[in-house]
Formats: C-alpha cells, sequence, structure tokens
C-alpha cells in the first residue's frame, strides 16, 4: 500500500463549500526514527483546525489537518522503545507535521502515551489536546500544587479546554473553582464536571463579584480581546492570567496598576521546538490515562460523528467554527 486515504484543504474556504475539506489519496507517512505509524480510529476538532484551515491560501499540494487522535500502532520506527505494533494509543501531535485527518499518520512517540483502557477510541480522542493545553496551563504555568488555594476562574469552562480545566483544579489543587458559561445547558455541564460556582461571562464583572467580592486570584481566558479591563476589574493585585487565544494587538496596560502576571500557554510548543522536556507531554497523557481509568477524569466527547470522511470533518468544523459548542466534538471510523 503506497497510498492512504485522508481529509485535507487546499484553501481557507468557507466551511459551507464543498471543497473546504475534500477526501485525497497521500502517501503513507515515512518515519522518523522515534515515529509510531498510528492506524487512526478517531480525531477530535479543535479550534486550531479552524483557524489553520481558514487561514489557508490557495495550494496545490493537500494540507492535512487534525492534530488529536486515537488508534493503533502500526509500526515503530528503528528508535522507540516505549511502544509495539498493536498498542492502542493517544495523543494531540505536532503543528509542524502534517495532521491527524488521515488513515495512518506518523508522530514521535514521546508526545503519544497508551490511551485510557475504559474509554473507546471516540471518547479518548475528545482529550489529549485539551488535556495537555489544561495541564500546561495550571500546572507549568501557573505552578499549581496540591496545596495551592484561592479562587480561579474559568472562562469558556463549557468549552474543550474548559471543561478538562476545571476537573483538573478540583482534583490537583485546593482551589475553589469559578467557571464562566452563559446558556442553560453550558450551566448544567460545568456544574457537572465539579465547578463550585457558575458566573455569566455576559455580565462578567458584576457577576463575579457577587461569588468572589474581593476578587479573584487566577484566571483563564481563551477569548481574550476586548476583556483586559475586565480582568483588570475581577483580578486580585498580584492576579495571573493565562490565556491560549491569539489576540491582535492586544493592550496589557490596564494590568499594570496591580501588578498582574500575563502567561501564554501553547501545547504545541514542546514538539514544535523538540525541547529537552517535551516527552513531559506523553508523561502527563499517560498521568491521564491513569485518572481516567481511576474514574476521576471524565471524557469531554459530546458530538460523535461516525464518518471519517471530507463529509463527516466538514460538518465538525462547521460546528466547532459556531462557538457554541459543549464539550467536543469527534469524528470517528
Amino acid at each position: 500500500m503506497s497510498t492512504v486515504h485522508a481529509v485535507a484543504a487546499f484553501d481557507g474556504l468557507p466551511i459551507s463549500h464543498p471543497d473546504a475539506l475534500v477526501d485525497v489519496e497521500v502517501p503513507v507517512p515515512e518515519l522518523r526514527p522515534r515515529d509510531l505509524l498510528v492506524r487512526v480510529r478517531a480525531v477530535s476538532v479543535n479550534p486550531v483546525d479552524v483557524k489553520v484551515r481558514s487561514g489557508l491560501e490557495r495550494r496545490d499540494t493537500p494540507k492535512v489537518l487534525g492534530w488529536d487522535a486515537a488508534g493503533t500502532v502500526e509500526a515503530v520506527g528503528p528508535q522507540v522503545e516505549g511502544f509495539g505494533v498493536g498498542d492502542e494509543v493517544w495523543y494531540a501531535g505536532d503543528l509542524t507535521r502534517p495532521g491527524s485527518n488521515t488513515e495512518l499518520h506518523a508522530v514521535d512517540e514521546r508526545v503519544v502515551s497508551r490511551k485510557p483502557t475504559t474509554l473507546g477510541f471516540a471518547e479518548a480522542a475528545a482529550l489529549p489536546l485539551t488535556t495537555i493545553t489544561a495541564w500546561e496551563s495550571l500546572f507549568d504555568r501557573l505552578r499549581l500544587t496540591g496545596s495551592s488555594r484561592g479562587d480561579l476562574l474559568v472562562l469558556g469552562a463549557a468549552g474543550g479546554v474548559g471543561s478538562v480545566l476545571v476537573q483538573l483544579a478540583k482534583l490537583r489543587t485546593g482551589l475553589r473553582v469559578l467557571a464562566g458559561a452563559g446558556k442553560a445547558e453550558s450551566r448544567e455541564w460545568v456544574t457537572a464536571l465539579g465547578a463550585d460556582a457558575v458566573v455569566d461571562h455576559h455580565d462578567l464583572v458584576a457577576s463575579v463579584r457577587a461569588q468572589a467580592p474581593d476578587g479573584v486570584d487566577l484566571l483563564f481566558s481563551p477569548h481574550s480581546t476586548g476583556n483586559v479591563e475586565a480582568f483588570a476589574e475581577v483580578l486580585k493585585p498580584f492576579g495571573e492570567v493565562v490565556a491560549i487565544d491569539d489576540p491582535v494587538g492586544l493592550d496589557l496596560y490596564p494590568l499594570k496598576t496591580k501588578s498582574i502576571t500575563w502567561h501564554w500557554e501553547l501545547m504545541f510548543t514542546r514538539p514544535m521546538f523538540t525541547t529537552p522536556d517535551v516527552a513531559e507531554q506523553g508523561r502527563l497523557l499517560a498521568e491521564t490515562a491513569s485518572l481516567v481509568d481511576a474514574g476521576h477524569l471524565r471524557s469531554t466527547l459530546t458530538t460523535a460523528i461516525d464518518d471519517f470522511s471530507a463529509a463527516g470533518l466538514r460538518e465538525a468544523h462547521r460546528l466547532v467554527e459556531t462557538g457554541r459548542t459543549v464539550g467536543k466534538v469527534v469524528v470517528h471510523r
């Protein structure tokens, strides 16, 4: 077999266009020394997929998107030590390499772990990228521990990252978690995940002050544009923000008088630059799998599309583009 089926984009077309994502044949990937060749069984769609697709300029070669994946190891590179053929794995991949919307996918073993045994492939595929983002936000950027106390405000708490971050914060810290949500479905979802209180992001300052009159210590932001002044209002002096979005020309001056710290989190930094600690991503996914199998962490899958084709992935992109999804959208075979 010299080629495999994949779903790709050639241009940044609107998702309503039938050619926004198309079925293609691509070469079977060549393995680097530490690569796994994974037969992909399920992928999830994240905002990064939408961003990369919509920002494409017209090209002659297919751009295969997709980073979250769960599947079975088909082959291993010559220097692979931790995995063997037949292992069921999950991972979030590397932004600089071809994506996982394909039948066979090559990925560095250091950003992979065995998937939870208690989850099917679709349930597992919902978690890796958002879990790594949430984990690094809490424990690498904010340096939280089990003895951490105070109030954490999680905006977009019903989204992919927020849904995991709420769970991890309650599981691994002593923080009180305030979850930002608007519609009733989102409020019910974040409460079920363990949030201590729910605030209305449509009236953020008043809603937060009702729950935390003195302000919050920490804030997670998936959408920062137009919100910095509100952040400055609701955060205590010396508070901290961790943000995952891509705001252009963001003005952080309103944070200065309270000496508020701003952190950026991009889960692709480690694999993009092959940092010395790149294997931390595989390790934390292995720890996450243990938490899932022990019943401490739940999958955030809410919508499963049984159609691993361009049509199925276009529908998944359409749903994510609305910005109103609760939990995660997964496409599986």
